[in-house]
């Protein structure tokens, strides 16, 4: 299956769902570990635990297996990882202070924004 075939699948499975705010980043060139990223947001810890099950019925059916889910006791945020795609499903706080969006859209020129990710990596 394409990336993009599975970026599909994946979006198809959170819109099922009713997850919120699903966002795709590119982060080639960027991270060793993946090529894409899916962050989206649920509305509870049960519904985010729910969305990334949702997530991993779906691509199993579609014959892929997931490489690792993380996160799914606590329910704040769970990774699902699939390879050339990671997802994540996070609460709108854990979200909005981890900020991955603008963590990994950075562009490497821009000194105001390569300031705010090393500061987020220093805690």
């Amino acid at each position: 299956m394409q990336t993009e075939q599975l970026i599909a699948l994946v979006r198809e499975a959170l819109d099922d769902v009713k997850a919120r705010d699903i966002d795709v980043i590119d982060v080639r060139g960027k991270s060793s570990i993946t090529d894409f990223m899916l962050i989206a947001s649920g509305t509870s810890k049960r519904h985010v635990v729910s969305l990334a099950q949702a997530v991993s019925d779906k691509v199993k059916q579609a014959g892929i297996e997931p490489l690792g889910t993380e996160g799914q006791n606590d329910g704040d945020w769970v990774l699902v990882d699939l390879g050339e795609l990671v997802v994540h499903i996070m609460m709108p706080d854990a979200r909005s202070y981890y900020d991955l969006e603008r963590l990994w859209r950075f562009d490497p020129l821009d000194d105001e924004t390569a300031e705010a990710v090393v500061s987020v990596l220093k805690g």
